[in-house]
């Protein structure tokens, strides 16, 4: 049985010595410490788009109801109008939206201002990854106007 065995190639061992496990281990850190970093700046990237997707939606949807009302809704009724009718806005024909206002990609409300920054009409922003004015990379503000 010994000399089938040989004749076969092997040694008799079974498993892999500890030597083995750590050099696969550390070539499957160093892949990761590697692709990690860029595959979350993608997802950063991703919540970007959809955010200025969606703000495009608002926009759309802020539009419609401007051409059957005649004007923009205050910002204190905000982005609820498009889809519930306001008490004293007869010309109403909504809701402009088929579903429910969504939260930005990092579970934020849009906040929507009437009149908008630096004279425009109006704006709705997304404040980003931590939810407030301003920042860098997926904290950055995504805006109607950008």
């Amino acid at each position: 049985m010994k000399t089938a065995r040989r004749a076969l190639g092997s040694t008799g061992r079974n498993g892999f010595t500890l030597l083995e496990l750590l050099v696969v281990i550390a070539i499957l850190g160093l892949l990761a410490a590697y692709a990690g970093p860029k595959f979350f700046a993608q997802i950063g990237k991703s919540r970007a788009q959809i955010a200025q997707a969606q703000i495009d939606l608002l926009q759309k949807a802020l539009e419609q109801y401007r051409i059957d009302t005649g004007h923009y809704p205050a910002e204190a009724m905000g982005l609820a109008v498009l889809n519930v009718q306001p008490q004293n806005e007869p010309d109403w024909h909504g809701p402009y939206l088929k579903k429910r206002i969504p939260p930005d990609p990092w579970g934020f409300g849009y906040r929507y201002r009437m009149p908008g920054t630096e004279g425009r009409e109006y704006e709705v922003v997304s404040f980003g990854g931590d939810g407030t004015e301003g920042g860098e990379g997926e904290n950055a503000d995504v805006r109607s106007w950008d």
